[in-house]
């Protein structure tokens, strides 16, 4: 082990790097390295005779008119994106509310994609839209090309459904515009040199007017190029419009300003807590614990007070959510009337309602009678206007299903449920929790068949994420229940720390320095199921996306041994140089800064592409990126599939041409990555 732990410091201090010319991304060199690599890949595993038939299953599921049809709700109306297998970038559509409670509502085509994309011969990607609230009629349309970050800006009239003749515009870059009114924006976007952060996002945040050339917008605030980026936005309710503009220092850090009179108001806010406006109260999220005054507040608290009350130096606060051992908060909704706190506890959800009381400053609370399996999910129809919010209800065995719900009622209106993509009567789901090197207890779900033997033979996918205070819960996935259940596979999911299952304290516990008590943890689940009989390393495959790809690179790089198969999908493994790549440099708070010696000291102890060495053996890998992500540089990919390709390790590497950081820019694309995928870790693990 010493020996491994010298090589280890020995290579990651090596600044010689062979394969620097894979990060050119669209080089003559690295794109010809990329068509072999993909042929080798497509040629072995499309010619399984499994893959067709599984591409085509799960394309069917992915084009299912019967899939929910999830909408938000703007001045009265019900606004869906759908994709199918007619509508293969999508359609922007709308409907009634009272249309949306029939089976088959009837939908009006606000913008199709397909026809916008032909039309223009453009390989346009939805990315969203930029409301003018409360009830306007113009929103702000995103498109990417090929799926990226970056995207073009458009205004849209949505009465005449059509894009605006010399509307406001801005071109393709990772643009951050709201709206003030009807007739300004706050605009952030590439000015030029120096307009950007060193992570690739805006800085400056300006005041642009229609009608005027977006040079002569006035600035409003310039946040420092070591910064991660700067924003503004408008709470728009109506009595209660307030603008601000955030400096965010960090991935975890940030300042917010009230913008009254034309000058900025600190918001005394902690630096690494998270604060909105709810009418004439400010809400606070505590990433630390937190003394403003004779009280402490603990980490993972929410509190609320009155707003201009705090900006004059009041301390007085409401504790609407104290955190336990066992609990945390999932997230929060605001209605008209009420803010819906959707509660983790152990790693499954509840939901309490809250309301304000005028009189007495104080606060309601009443626990929402819900399902109480999986996951759960609160959406407000509209905040300025309704009592009303959306609830949907899912687990790993039962199809979602969406529910209308009010205020200060438990009654559930069920609005629509995702068919049944696979039969869940065979499988059963268990949570089980292993102990990691240091002695803390980390939960996993198992899902499988009933009839399980524990002779240490079942095929097992371990997935996990651990990172960016991301809590991974229970889901529904036909393509996981088709490709991998369906097919005698066990499926488990790791709440490691680094996620946020168990609030900020959860996240923080492998935050930078700390980063290997993640991989323990991982590594921690996969001995625990090999000690339960649930599998063995030869029958055990890993899989993980983005951090998730850096989480299955380390732990595929230390503890080979114990896994038969790793798919390692959109990642980051040069933990050398990720911060100089695409918008890595913004997650220094995540990882550290590899320009630190003493931070570098312990990157270099995991960064998967210095420990990978020729005389280990190794489970074989399947990498799988997207040229035109530009969130995660695709040069992590391809320089460690060519440094084990160089070493000898057998590695099969798929890289898609479109997607961005999801791999896939349409249905097709995502059937055919997870045919390949799911076709790989069959072959591996039978």
């Amino acid at each position: 082990m010493q020996q491994f732990a010298e090589e280890c410091s020995k290579e990651a201090g090596n600044p010689h790097d062979p394969y620097l010319w894979l990060e050119e991304i669209d080089g003559e060199q690295a794109r010809a390295w990329v068509a072999g690599r993909n042929a080798e890949s497509e040629g072995e595993l499309e010619s399984r005779p499994g893959f067709a038939p599984l591409r085509e299953r799960l394309k069917a599921i992915l084009d299912s008119r019967e899939k929910i049809p999830y909408v938000g709700v703007h001045g009265g109306l019900c606004y869906n994106f759908w994709r199918d297998a007619d509508h293969v970038r999508g359609i922007w559509r709308r409907t009634t509310l009272a249309q949306y409670r029939q089976p088959e509502p009837q939908w009006e085509t606000v913008l199709d994609l397909d026809e916008l994309a032909r039309f223009e011969n453009e390989n346009w990607v939805w990315a969203g839209v930029a409301w003018l609230e409360p009830h306007g009629d113009r929103v702000l349309v995103s498109l990417s090309r090929g799926g990226g970050d970056a995207h073009e800006m458009r205004e849209f009239d949505l009465d005449a459904c059509s894009f605006v003749a010399d509307g406001f515009f801005l071109p393709e870059a990772k643009s951050d515009v709201a709206w003030i009114d009807r007739d300004t924006l706050f605009v952030g976007t590439d000015f030029g040199p120096g307009s950007l952060t060193e992570s690739g996002y805006p800085r400056i945040v300006k005041e642009w007017r229609r009608g005027t050339p977006l040079e002569s917008a006035l600035t409003v605030y310039e946040a420092r190029e070591d910064d991660l980026a700067a924003s503004g936005h408008k709470d728009s309710t109506p009595g209660f419009e307030r603008e601000f503009v955030q400096r965010q220092i960090g991935f975890y850090t940030s300042e917010l300003f009230l913008r009254r009179g034309g000058q900025l108001v600190p918001v005394p806010k902690p630096l690494d807590a998270n604060a909105f406006t709810v009418r004439g109260q400010l809400v606070i999220e505590l990433r630390s614990d937190w003394q403003p005054g004779a009280l402490l507040y603990p980490q993972g608290a929410l509190l609320a007070t009155d707003f201009e009350r705090f900006m004059q130096g009041g301390l007085d606060f409401q504790l609407l959510f104290t955190p336990t051992p066992e609990t945390s908060l999932d997230g929060v909704a605001v209605t008209r009337g009420a803010l819906l706190l959707t509660i983790l506890d152990k790693v499954k959800n509840r939901v309490v309602e809250l309301r304000h009381v005028d009189g007495d400053g104080g606060w309601q609370r009443r626990e929402v009678a819900v399902p109480g399996m999986g996951a759960l999910g609160v959406a407000a129809l509209d905040p300025d206007e309704s009592d009303e919010f959306f609830l949907t209800v899912t687990d790993f065995l039962h199809p979602t299903t969406l529910y209308l719900m009010r205020v200060g009622e438990d009654g559930r209106e069920p609005l629509k449920a995702m068919p049944a993509f696979f039969d869940a009567h065979p499988y059963t789901v268990g949570q089980h929790a292993a102990r990691s090197q240091d002695g803390t207890m980390v939960p996993y779900f198992v899902v499988m068949n009933r009839d399980t033997k524990l002779d240490g033979a079942n095929p097992t996918l371990l997935y996990g994420y651990g990172g960016f205070e991301v809590a991974l819960k229970p889901f529904y996935s036909g393509l996981t229940g088709a490709a991998w259940l369906d097919a005698g596979g066990i499926y488990v999911l790791a709440n490691i720390r680094g996620g946020g299952e168990f609030g900020p304290r959860w996240h923080q516990a492998a935050l930078k320095q700390h980063r290997q008590r993640a991989f323990d943890d991982f590594i921690a689940v996969a001995e625990d199921l090999a000690a339960r009989g649930l599998t063995s390393p030869r029958h055990l495959g890993i899989m993980g996306g983005s951090n998730g790809g850096l989480l299955v690179g380390a732990a595929l790089t230390q503890r080979p041994e114990l896994f038969g198969a790793v798919v390692c999908q959109v990642p980051l493994l040069d933990m050398r140089r990720y911060h100089e790549l695409l918008a890595g440099a913004s997650w220094m708070g995540e990882y550290g800064d590899p320009d630190d010696p003493a931070e570098w000291s312990y990157l270099a102890r995991y960064s998967p592409y210095h420990n990978v060495f020729a005389h280990r053996h190794y489970p074989r890998v399947l990498f799988t990126t997207s040229t035109r992500d530009d969130r995660v540089h695709p040069g992590h990919a391809r320089k460690m599939a060519a440094r084990m390709l160089e070493q000898g390790h057998d590695v099969l590497y798929w890289e898609n041409t479109e997607g961005g950081h999801a791999g896939a820019a349409d249905n097709a694309q995502t059937a055919r990555m997870y045919a390949l995928t799911y076709t790989f870790l069959l072959e591996q693990l039978r």
